[in-house]
């Protein structure tokens, strides 16, 4: 990015979290002080510099920021853990640039729960991150401005791809990115059962899965074809492939995993409203 990054508070040292600082440590874009706040005491071994509180990462922030409000702050628990973690910090946050990867938490309830000044960029990750293969979304929210989510961009960036969106897309993002993983694994699955229901063990029909599902998903992201082209480029007329689709066709699977998305992203806006 050119210029000195900001010393960072991360609050939060889950396995998410680790992969982000491990991913911007080793593409170098993580070069300013950090300290990692978490009450798991293993958790805090995996970390140089780590203290057990939310409040004892912002004290340190004061003291290692350099200019006064330059540092910045990554929330990184559980969305249920907010109103804890603001009642423990909210008189120090100030008005720094606060990073948020809580699903389902808005802006403006961020900002309030942690005193009403900061400024709070929101980024979506996904859990393929773990292996620097993540897609994050990032949307400058209340306060924020552009600039601000220069340094997020920087470390989201160091474990995969990322996209800037306005705020209101992030219920759909998370929708589409977010819980996809997980139903793409519920793909694995069916295809697992399915594989044991025509004679294989589950331990071959686990390994037969997972490079079929892993190498096409490698053919879709480098083949510059489409997801329906390539569908089409395996299905012969009247072959075994066809009469696969026809059988989700006739059950509906496409418009339920479309439904799906459409639900999920409905939960996330009912969860931001508490």
């Amino acid at each position: 990015m050119g210029k000195t990054q900001p010393a960072l508070a991360v609050i939060g040292g889950g396995a998410m979290a680790q992969a982000i600082l491990g991913g911007a440590g080793e593409s170098g874009v993580l070069t300013g002080p950090l300290c990692v706040a978490d009450p798991d005491a293993l958790c805090r071994e995996r970390f140089e510099n780590a203290v057990s509180t939310a409040r004892e990462s912002i004290e340190w922030l004061n003291e290692h920021e350099g200019e006064r409000g330059s540092g910045q702050i990554m929330l990184a628990v559980k969305p249920q853990m907010l109103p804890a973690v603001g009642e423990e910090i909210a008189d120090l946050v100030g008005d720094r640039v606060v990073i948020s990867i809580l699903a389902g938490a808005g802006g403006e309830m961020i900002r309030s729960s942690l005193g009403g000044r900061c400024r709070v960029v929101r980024v979506m990750p996904n859990t393929p991150a773990q292996i620097r293969r993540g897609m994050s979304a990032i949307a400058a929210s209340i306060g924020a401005s552009e600039s601000d989510t220069d340094f997020a961009e920087a470390l989201f960036e160091s474990v995969g791809s990322v996209i800037r969106i306005d705020e209101s897309m992030m219920d759909a993002f998370t929708a589409v990115a977010g819980s996809g993983p997980a139903y793409l694994f519920y793909l694995a699955e069916a295809m697992a059962l399915g594989a044991t229901e025509v004679g294989f063990d589950e331990q071959t029909a686990a390994r037969i899965v997972t490079e079929t599902v892993s190498g096409a998903g490698e053919l879709l992201r480098q083949d510059p074809a489409s997801a329906p082209e390539l569908r089409q480029r395996v299905t012969s007329k009247k072959g075994t492939t066809q009469a696969a689709t026809d059988s989700f066709d006739t059950s509906g699977v496409m418009e339920a995993i479309a439904r799906g998305v459409v639900e999920a992203r409905d939960r996330g806006i009912q969860l931001g409203r508490g």
